[in-house]
C-alpha cells in the first residue's frame, strides 16, 4: 500500500526539488552574467531607439543605425530582443507609460472634483503630466516626440500592442474629459481642435527641452510659468468661439 503520510510544511518534495531533480541544472555565475548583458543590451537599444523613433521618425528611423547607436555589432539585435519593429517601439512605450499614467489619474482626480464647465482643470491633467515629465532630461523629451508621432494616427492604423500601451496613459480619459467641457461646437470641429491640441502639447513641449539644450537657443520661461501659459493657451483654443462659415 502508498505511504499516504502528510507532508509536513518544512519537508522537501524530493519530485521538485532542484537540488535532487536530474533535470533541473542550477543557476551558474556564466548564467547571471549572460542575463545581464542581455538586460544591458535590452536597455541600450531602447535608448537608442527613443532617439532613433524621435528624431528620424517611427515608421522610418533605420533598425540597423539604432542596433549601431546602442554599440551592438549584431545587426539582428533588434529582432533577437524584440521581435521586429513593432516590438521595440512596445518597449519604448513601456519605459515612462506608468509615470505619465499615475501622474495623470492624480489630475484627473482633481479635475473630476470640479464643477463641469472647469475647462481649465482638465487642460492641466493633459498638459502638465508632459511638462514634467520632458524636465526629467533628453530621453524623455524624446519620448514625447514619438508620443506626438502617434497622436496623429488613428487607432485603426496601429499595431494592437502599441494602442494597449497607449491608452493605458490615461490620455484618452483626460481628452474626453476637456471634450466634455468644451463650449458647444460642431463634432468635426471639435475633434480636429481636440486633434490639434495633442499634436501642439506633445511637440511643444518636446521642442522646449530641445531649444534650451542649445547655447544659442533663444531665452526660455521657467518652467512654472511655462506650464501656467500653457495650460492658459491650450484653453484658449479648445474654449474659443467657433467658426460661423
Amino acid at each position: 500500500m502508498a505511504d499516504r503520510t502528510p507532508q509536513r510544511a518544512d519537508e522537501t518534495d524530493p519530485t521538485t526539488d532542484p537540488t535532487t531533480d536530474p533535470t533541473t541544472v542550477p543557476k551558474t555565475d556564466q548564467d547571471v552574467l549572460e542575463a545581464g548583458a542581455g538586460e544591458r543590451t535590452r536597455r541600450l537599444l531602447v535608448e537608442a531607439a527613443t532617439l532613433g523613433f524621435a528624431y528620424d521618425g517611427v515608421h522610418t528611423a533605420s533598425l540597423l543605425e539604432i542596433t549601431r547607436r546602442a554599440g551592438q555589432r549584431n545587426r539582428g539585435a533588434v529582432h533577437y530582443h524584440f521581435g521586429s519593429r513593432t516590438g521595440m517601439l512596445v518597449a519604448v512605450l513601456e519605459r515612462h507609460v506608468d509615470l505619465i499614467a499615475d501622474r495623470q489619474r492624480e489630475l484627473l482626480t482633481r479635475a473630476q472634483e470640479q464643477p463641469d464647465d472647469d475647462l481649465v482643470s482638465a487642460v492641466e491633467a493633459l498638459t502638465l503630466p508632459a511638462v514634467e515629465l520632458a524636465a526629467m532630461g533628453p530621453q524623455q523629451r524624446a519620448y514625447l516626440s514619438i508620443l506626438a508621432q502617434l497622436v496623429d494616427d488613428a487607432d485603426e492604423q496601429m499595431d494592437p500592442a502599441v494602442v494597449v500601451v497607449l491608452h493605458r496613459t490615461g490620455g484618452y480619459e483626460a481628452f474626453a474629459l476637456a471634450e466634455e467641457r468644451m463650449p458647444p461646437m460642431a463634432a468635426e470641429v471639435r475633434a480636429e481642435r481636440l486633434a490639434l491640441v495633442a499634436a501642439f502639447t506633445l511637440r511643444t513641449v518636446a521642442d522646449r527641452g530641445r531649444a534650451a539644450e542649445r547655447a544659442d537657443g533663444r531665452a526660455q520661461l521657467p518652467d512654472g510659468p511655462f506650464a501656467a501659459n500653457l495650460v492658459a493657451m491650450v484653453v484658449g483654443m479648445l474654449g474659443a468661439p467657433a467658426p460661423t462659415a
